[in-house]
């Protein structure tokens, strides 16, 4: 039975000359991708003759963590040695962030059945698909439609796959790397018109509708329940419509926890050039729901003046920590009324998170899915005394103070798995200015996680394809020097990774990933018949068409 791709998808893209060459304008005999040994092939046909495809000469993915200068951070901890020691790590690649259409039905099932059909034969464990809040409860509270989802799933299972699931209670659109846009549900966004304060705010009174206010949790403003029952009852209606999957084809809920799905404030938003990078981000706690907390927290302390608002002296999205008051050198995070905001705003976070993770862990216990919760990199400035963008994210992680310990402890007590992002970068990649640290900030997150004694997952922040990028994951998953990795999702599943360099690059880092780091070798040549081809065959008319098919 023949699949049958007709058209260029966001997944394969067939008409694409520099993805996918025809047998005619091969300058050899043959070309191809890794062999590996899938249970079923996808082959190219053609009319005039079969096109035998096999992958060029292997690329090595070498490379190494360099040996670290010097570090400012006294929490940061010298580069682990060259000899890594790691565990058989599961690769799982998240799907397109439109892999369901607006309507919530399956957007391109033929290319998307394909995909899914080379990734099983790369030997990747599943992929990972964002559950779109809004585009599940779209038509009304409690009105729920997961069929696209239903699709996916069984597709999924069809190929042996495995799925992490995320619960994306955030807005799509406006962050890096977001190409589509999918907001929160339309009734959502109606009480929010209707009170502004929902959502969270900046000190100028600007508005961000990506994800609900942390400040109005347990407060009933979303048609008489509170967010947290919102969340809660999403989550609930996810585990009765798909019971028979969970802690089998469903390996994994990932639950979210703010913007992007990740445990933070979205002080540093791209939308509308609000921000750009290296810039510090905003503190986000001007809502009416934020204010009266912070207010109530300084009398509790004894200092009323403390909660009449936030810094004064924080700065702007794009200035740097030196360009501040409270961020600079020897400013005011330092102080004793710095450290008060901060352990309440950075408090409050680490009180949301532990919210919904408790309603998680209630509402999945039993099922065999594991959970667990997303933190952002933020690298920038961590080599600054203050880490000001990570204080205006809301993790309280400064020279003298390790943020990371409270919230894997949080995660910890819940059974929660820490997903960990910018495993792929490395210091020398970074602008010398911004003071980044993505290497530093890994292995203090890595050690924090081993204290904590919770598993440690990670990603990929920032699309790549190149086998530096892979070399670095597989640096940073070893054991030496924290915890390693016990899953690592790869970012992300578009028409580039099939493009034969990157899709060869995947394929040996996934290898290595299973191997224990062991470089495999591959053979130069596929007597056999690659994994993934596209050549021609002739339609009913005649005419020559593009067509992957399964044989």
């Amino acid at each position: 039975m023949a699949l049958t791709l007709r058209s260029s998808t966001s997944f394969i893209n067939l008409n694409d000359t520099k993805t996918i060459k025809t047998p005619d304008e091969f300058s050899s005999p043959t070309t191809c991708f890794a062999k590996i040994k899938p249970s079923r092939r996808l082959r190219a046909k053609s009319s005039m003759q079969e096109a035998q495809l096999c992958r060029d000469k292997h690329s090595t993915m070498g490379g190494i963590i360099r040996k670290s200068e010097k570090r400012e951070m006294v929490h940061e901890l010298a580069s682990p040695p060259h000899n890594h020691h790691r565990n058989k790590v599961p690769v799982f690649v998240m799907l397109p962030l439109d892999t369901l259409s607006n309507s919530g039905h399956l957007n391109k099932p033929r290319a998307m059945n394909a995909s899914l059909m080379a990734l099983k034969s790369a030997g990747v464990e599943g992929v990972m698909v964002d559950a779109w809040w809004g585009l599940v409860e779209k038509d009304g509270p409690l009105n729920y439609n997961w069929e696209g989802y239903a699709e996916l799933i069984q597709m999924v299972q069809k190929h042996g796959l495995k799925l992490q699931v995320v619960m994306s209670f955030h807005q799509c659109g406006g962050n890096v790397g977001d190409s589509c846009t999918i907001p929160l549900p339309p009734w959502v966004l109606e009480e929010i018109s209707k009170n502004p304060d929902l959502v969270y705010t900046d000190k100028s009174g600007r508005r961000n509708p990506e994800y609900i206010s942390l400040g109005c949790d347990t407060i009933p403003l979303l048609r008489g329940r509170t967010p947290i029952q919102v969340y809660s009852d999403y989550m609930r209606s996810f585990r009765e419509r798909f019971r028979d999957y969970l802690g089998d084809v469903v390996q994994e809920i990932q639950v979210g926890l703010g913007p992007c799905g990740e445990l933070r404030y979205p002080a540093y938003p791209e939308s509308n050039g609000t921000w750009k990078f290296p810039g510090i981000g905003e503190f986000q706690c001007y809502d009416k729901y934020m204010r009266a907390s912070l207010k109530a927290s300084a009398e509790a302390s004894g200092n009323e003046d403390w909660g009449r608002s936030g810094p004064h002296d924080s700065g702007q999205y794009n200035q740097f920590p030196e360009d501040t008051g409270f961020f600079r050198r020897d400013g005011t995070w330092n102080s004793e009324y710095g450290r008060f905001f901060m352990e309440w705003y950075s408090g409050k976070l680490i009180q949301h998170g532990d919210r919904i993770l408790a309603a998680a862990k209630e509402i999945f216990q039993g099922t065999g899915s594991k959970l667990s919760g997303k933190v952002a990199g933020i690298h920038w400035h961590y080599r600054s005394r203050s880490h000001a963008a990570e204080l205006t994210a809301g993790y309280y992680n400064t020279r003298y103070r390790d943020g990371y310990i409270p919230i894997a402890r949080m995660l910890a007590k819940h059974g929660v798995i820490l997903n960990f992002t910018c495993m792929e970068m490395r210091d020398t990649e970074q602008p010398g200015n911004a003071n980044c640290s993505p290497e530093g900030l890994v292995r203090q997150v890595k050690m924090a996680t081993r204290t904590a004694g919770v598993e440690l997952a990670g990603e990929n922040a920032l699309e790549r394809y190149d086998a530096d990028a892979y070399a670095q994951v597989l640096a940073t998953s070893n054991l030496d020097a924290g915890n390693g990795l016990s899953a690592f999702t790869y970012l992300r599943m578009n028409k580039k990774l099939f493009m034969s360099d990157n899709w060869r690059n995947l394929v040996e880092f996934v290898q290595r990933m299973s191997s224990e780091g062991r470089r495999p070798r591959l053979p130069e040549w596929d007597s056999t018949g690659s994994d993934l081809c596209v050549g021609f065959v002739k339609g009913k008319n005649g005419t020559k068409t593009k067509e992957a098919a399964l044989v």
